[in-house]
């Protein structure tokens, strides 16, 4: 990939240099925020109401935060918000001079949040490394998730999503790029939510006819991977790392994936993710989805989101298979 290109593509301005293969390989995949998406009215916003909220709550200590990106990266202000809104005490420094003495402070705050927001470190949306880096997106997810657990009545704007740039090294063509979209925060008013579809409505009003849907789908699975000696006997789990979906897919809709273009036997969080994203991406070329799906929900095991992309591939291929055996001239 050309320089000149990544200038285009992550829109950076004059003097500020793209990044180098070299640097991406240290990390295998970098994130960017673009300017537009910096300066998107709701984005701006998000970080005004949760600064301000910080503010609000360190005013006793004498804190004040000037830049979500550049104030919160050593674990100072992190430590001392997250003390007063648990009520607790940590045992870590307080004041940190050294990157490593910084980077081990971090760890046992970002270890204490996790703990209280009952997560593990591969769930979480921010680690010790992308909050050290200044990592803007990181250190939002991070804040989002403390405000909703501490403060649930905090406004934030709702439906905050930005489009951000991923960029990777490929073994064959070098750099690799890919616009996504991110979500900050939920959606929380009839005119921001998404349409509800028959899963909202299944497991809200007959929660006892989920195990028979689950069911149906997974002898509709298990028919289709029969060629390829597979089968699925835990619906909730077996498709969280995206494999059985993309070869399932591929099986139904003809596609035909590269070994290269996924991880076969993943072995990180990432991996899976990587996954799942393909596969959601196919189905919505061929448009399979009704409703917006996470791929994060289907990595993390939600029964909801994995059912609903399931049924879409289960209604096209029921539906056909009927067509099929339906005589020519037949009544409907």
């Amino acid at each position: 990939m050309e320089p000149e290109f990544l200038y285009d593509l992550l829109q950076l301005p004059k003097g500020v240099e793209p990044p180098a293969e070299e640097e991406l390989s240290k990390g295998g995949k970098k994130k960017y925020l673009p300017p537009t998406s910096r300066k998107d009215p709701k984005f701006e916003e998000l970080q005004k109401v949760l600064m301000e909220w910080i503010n609000a709550t360190l005013l006793p200590e004498h804190i004040v935060v000037r830049s979500l990106e550049e104030d919160m990266f050593d674990g100072l202000i992190l430590h001392h918000l997250f003390q007063r809104l648990a009520a607790l005490k940590l045992e870590a420094e307080d004041i940190a001079l050294t990157a490593t003495s910084q980077k081990h402070k971090l760890t046992v705050v970002l270890e204490a949040v996790n703990r209280s927001l009952q997560l593990e470190e591969w769930q979480a949306k921010w680690s010790v490394e992308s909050i050290f880096n200044k990592d803007l997106l990181s250190t939002l997810h991070l804040l989002v998730a403390l405000a909703k657990r501490f403060q649930p009545d905090l406004s934030l704007p709702t439906n905050v999503q930005v489009e951000v740039i991923t960029i990777e090294v490929s073994t064959k063509s070098g750099l690799k790029s890919e616009k996504l979209v991110e979500q900050l925060t939920e959606y929380s008013t009839d005119k921001d939510e998404p349409p509800k579809d028959v899963f909202d409505e299944l497991f809200k009003l007959a929660p006892e006819k989920v195990n028979a849907v689950k069911e149906a789908i997974v002898n509709f699975v298990n028919q289709k991977l029969d060629r390829l000696g597979l089968s699925v006997q835990n619906l909730d789990t077996q498709f969280a790392d995206g494999v059985i979906l993309l070869l399932l897919i591929g099986q139904l809709e003809g596609f035909f994936l590269h070994l290269k273009e996924f991880y076969l036997t993943p072995n990180s969080p990432a991996e899976m993710l990587h996954n799942v994203t393909l596969a959601l991406e196919l189905l919505k070329d061929e448009g399979l989805l009704s409703c917006p799906v996470s791929p994060e929900d289907i990595v993390n095991k939600d029964a909801k989101s994995t059912l609903r992309v399931l049924y879409g591939l289960f209604c096209k291929h029921t539906q056909k298979a009927h067509r099929d055996r339906t005589p020519h001239g037949a009544p409907n």
